[in-house]
């Protein structure tokens, strides 16, 4: 209650309530000072908690997300390099002539066993994303096949 001039007794106007919606944060009544520090038992001064709003909450499980994405980017990257990345001193080399296919090189090789196999390493070996190759192209094969 607070006293008007001319003696009158007004009554504090009650704040304007609003329904409460989902993220409100719901805080206890303070008890102590506003601006004092809060007294930790070993005798120092507590740092007061960050307080976050909604948007300040979504904001940085944002971040957090993005900077997750591109960790896992990065390091899918520097996976698919150091796979590729095979030495290819020492190992047999051919050149593509005009109507090579990887399949007529990997019978030529000369190895027992599925010739999609051999296919297969070739690729991997050189860094090929289809089986489609072109004359001229020096293709490195696994192993100790004959080379041209």
């Amino acid at each position: 209650m607070s006293v008007v001039s001319g003696g009158a007794v007004k009554e504090p106007s009650p704040r304007l309530a609003r329904p409460q919606r989902w993220g409100d944060a719901v805080r206890p009544p303070r008890t102590e000072k506003r601006n004092a520090p809060a007294q930790v038992a070993s005798g120092g001064v507590e740092a007061a908690p960050i307080r976050l709003t909604r948007r300040g909450r979504i904001v940085l499980i944002a971040l957090i997300a993005a900077l997750s994405l591109v960790v896992l980017w990065l390091g899918t990257r520097a996976a698919v390099t150091a796979s590729t990345s095979r030495s290819v001193e020492g190992l047999p080399s051919v050149t593509v002539q005009e109507g090579d296919t990887l399949w007529g090189i990997a019978v030529q090789t000369g190895e027992d066993g599925d010739p999609a196999v051999v296919v297969r390493e070739i690729m991997d070996l050189n860094g090929l994303p289809d089986p489609l190759i072109r004359p001229g192209t020096t293709l490195y094969l696994p192993g100790d096949g004959p080379g041209q």
